[in-house]
Formats: structure tokens, C-alpha cells, sequence
């Protein structure tokens, strides 16, 4: 669904301290970006916030970058980010906007991302456009640019077909799936913020599927 345009998305964001207008500025020195140097975590597609939200606030020490293409969704992602921290000052979290096919032109092999969250990406369903998913091969080999050797990326969806050949494409770009569940909340997963697709899907009894790649 195609969000409408919000004439406050951009001045929100501009008195934002948390987002990034012109992230190729930043490509290699994204840890200096924040106000304490710890691991990196990147959310590609973060939407409206409430997933980068919760788990930033749940683990202080880790510094997390959201990424989306819409600006007007991470307005709407600032304003829930807000209500999650309450009146604790958001300091281990940054948001911009960038095409994820064109990730490399923001983070280089300086910029050494720890773990990648991918939370109900776009299926792509259609043979000519699964180029564009983002567990895709080619998007796989652009993410290795920055990650390190031994870093995860946490795949989240609700679409068999999308899963089952993600899991492929994992293999065939050098990641070793080490944790599958093809129904997370029946599974051994102890921790796991629901998004809000997450809660649509499981609401209509549609299991959700998860994994664990690493790096190798």
C-alpha cells in the first residue's frame, strides 16, 4: 500500500537528530556518526520504526542504522521511535533514506556492519523482478561489502516461495543458515519483536517464517 504524501514528513525530519538527510556523506564513518562507539546493527526496510524502535531500546550498547526508501514512512517511524524511548533521548539510532539496491554508495568495507534485519521485505513474486528482493544473490553480494566475517542477517517473512529461496540464495552467496523455523511463534525463539506486518499475517493464520545466515 502506497503511503500519501504527509507535507510535516520533511520538516519533522529535518529537526530530527536521528536522521541522516545525505547519508553518502557518511559512507565509511558511520560508527563516528554516534554518540558511543559500539556495534553496528542495520535494518534494511525499517518502515514505520516500531521494530528498530524496540530493540534499540531494549539493548543500549548496540548502535542501529534504519533504512528505508520513503522518507514520509521514516517521519512516521521517527514519531513511534519517540514514544518508545519515552523521555530517554534516542542516541543509538540513526534512520535514512536510500534505494537498498544502491547500498553500497552509503556503507563501505570501513563501515563493518555486525548483523542486518530484514523484516517482511517486498516478495517480488514475478520472475523478471526477484533481482529486486533483498535476500536476492545480487543483493547478498553487495551486503558483504560491509559485513564482517561471522555477522548475521535475521530474515523475517510471511511468503513460502520468498523464504524457501532465500534459503538458496543464503547458500549459493556463501552464508551458512545455521536456525530455521518455518512457524517462529511456535518455534524455540525466545526473543522476537513483533512488527506490525507480523501481527497482520499471524492475525489471518498465516505462519511466519524466520533464519539465521552467517557470514562465512
Amino acid at each position: 500500500m502506497r503511503m500519501r504524501r504527509k507535507p510535516w514528513a520533511r520538516p519533522e525530519l529535518a529537526a530530527c537528530d536521528f536522521f541522516i538527510d545525505n547519508p553518502k556523506e557518511n559512507r565509511g564513518k558511520w560508527a563516528d556518526c554516534f554518540k558511543k562507539k559500539q556495534p553496528l546493527h542495520l535494518e534494511l526496510g525499517c518502515g514505520k520504526g516500531s521494530f528498530i524502535g524496540k530493540i534499540a531500546y531494549d539493548h543500549p550498547n548496540i548502535n542501529y542504522i534504519g533504512v528505508d526508501i520513503k522518507s514520509e514512512v521514516l517521519a512516521v517511524g521517527r514519531r513511534n521511535i519517540v514514544k518508545i524511548f519515552g523521555e530517554q533521548p534516542v542516541e543509538n539510532i540513526l534512520l535514512t533514506a536510500q534505494n537498498i539496491e544502491l547500498i553500497e554508495d552509503i556503507f563501505s568495507p570501513e563501515d563493518v556492519i555486525e548483523r542486518i534485519y530484514i523484516n517482511f521485505c517486498n516478495p517480488w513474486g514475478r520472475e523478471k523482478h526477484k533481482k529486486r528482493r533483498l535476500t536476492h544473490i545480487r543483493q547478498l553480494n553487495h551486503y558483504k561489502t560491509f559485513l564482517k566475517k561471522g555477522s548475521e542477517i535475521w530474515f523475517k517473512t510471511d511468503d513460502d516461495g520468498l523464504f524457501e529461496e532465500s534459503l538458496e540464495y543464503f547458500k549459493e552467496a556463501g552464508f551458512e543458515v545455521t536456525y530455521i523455523t518455518r512457524d517462529l511463534h511456535n518455534s524455540d525463539v525466545e526473543y522476537n519483536i513483533e512488527t506490525e506486518h507480523e501481527k497482520m499475517f499471524s492475525a489471518e493464520g498465516i505462519p511466519i517464517k524466520y533464519c539465521i545466515a552467517v557470514y562465512k
